[in-house]
């Protein structure tokens, strides 16, 4: 399963060679002991999920007549989505083309907003979610210990998916994963012109000239925002800021501006946005940078209240199932973990790109801090 070998990697630390100061993702003193003591596990075991690498404790369950027939009388599926709008609603076409009766009302923001949305809703005693999927990790986290999440694990994923991407407990798992990636427009700059690092971002000729998303809308742009400062240091931070930036919201905003040439650069944003716009003849290209690219995986899971059960555990185990991940890898250029998906031509293998990988806990424990600081650097 070359997957697994591909998950199990330890990602090689930066150096200094960029020329871009180490450090913690914020000030010592003031939450690197509380944050980084749940990312140094994380660390060193290469992992994507927090918890010690392990079988899940649950038995698998198949997709049976009886699991349809409930899931039609129910008739709805409620999906609350941080994937892009475009790929939720593919997605959803293909369960009610497959599962005729069944309706999917998608409900799509970015990931701290739904996990806000959610957090609200059950303070309220409002249970309308049956299925979420976030690009911040820590959501589940939270989510579990709050114990908000139903125990299904789809038989595709005992079987196909590697146990890293896998929730000992049942509770979730990675549906799709992609790359931050930095990108230009090649109408207006030339390859051998192109920044091919972190650092190359910092050169005044960007200054005006780059576009980013913002991590408190954005969980995937949260995600790498932790990475970045936590690898490359708040000062690179800093500096970018002094570039004169658009902010933007969305990790899917930054390729969008760029295709369209409203800015050159892009510093951070959807790989497989780029991917998909050279499919289509757009001016884009996708650069992975030499100090390494922050992985962004995407977990979907069942809630415990959710209003549709049947639909949820069915509409869950459509999304796993290879079907639906060759959908997501051949048109719309996402990463899968499941072993039978082929991968989307042209694109850059996952095994060849320096992957900068997170913590959640260390994010959970960082990301309001994170974002108010973000905020206060890019005075945004």
């Amino acid at each position: 399963m070359p997957w697994l070998a591909v998950s199990a990697t330890i990602a090689t630390p930066i150096t200094n060679n960029s020329g871009l100061p180490r450090g913690n993702v914020m000030n010592k003193q003031k939450w690197s002991r509380r944050a980084m003591l749940g990312a140094s596990v994380g660390s060193v075991a290469g992992m994507l999920f927090a918890e010690p690498l392990r079988a899940a404790t649950i038995a698998p369950s198949a997709v049976t007549p009886d699991l349809i027939e409930a899931a039609r009388k129910e008739g709805k599926i409620s999906y609350y989505a941080a994937i892009q709008l475009d790929v939720a609603e593919r997605l959803g076409k293909l369960f009610e083309e497959k599962y005729p009766g069944i309706a999917v009302h998608v409900e799509r923001s970015g990931a701290e907003r739904i996990f806000q949305r959610i957090a609200q809703e059950n303070d309220s005693g409002i249970h309308a979610v049956d299925v979420a999927n976030s690009t911040d990790v820590s959501h589940y986290l939270d989510w579990k210990k709050k114990g908000w999440l139903a125990p299904y694990l789809p038989d595709d994923v005992v079987k196909h998916f590697p146990a890293d991407q896998i929730d000992p407990e049942g509770l979730y798992a990675t549906a799709c994963a992609w790359f931050e990636a930095i990108g230009y427009n090649t109408n207006l700059v030339k390859p051998e012109d192109a920044p091919k690092s972190y650092a190359d971002l910092l050169d005044p000729k960007w200054r005006g000239k780059i576009v980013k998303g913002h991590p408190s809308y954005s969980g995937a742009i949260l995600t790498a925002t932790f990475v970045l400062s936590r690898d490359l240091g708040w000062s690179y931070l800093e500096k970018l800021a002094q570039q004169k930036v658009m902010q933007v919201q969305s990790a899917g905003d930054p390729p969008k501006k760029v295709m369209l040439g409203e800015r050159a650069v892009m510093a951070d944003g959807n790989d497989y946005n780029l991917v998909v716009f050279k499919d289509q003849g757009k001016p884009v290209e996708v650069v992975y940078a030499t100090e390494g690219s922050p992985l962004i995986i995407v977990p979907s899971g069942v809630f415990k209240t959710a209003p549709n059960p049947n639909a949820a555990r069915l509409f869950q185990s459509f999304f796993f199932s290879r079907e639906a991940q060759q959908m997501l890898v051949t048109e719309f250029a996402h990463r899968s973990f499941h072993d039978e998906v082929k991968p989307h031509p042209g694109q850059k293998p996952m095994s060849e790109v320096k992957m900068l990988k997170s913590d959640p806990a260390a994010v959970e424990a960082a990301s309001e801090e994170l974002k108010a600081h973000y905020a206060k650097v890019f005075k945004v």
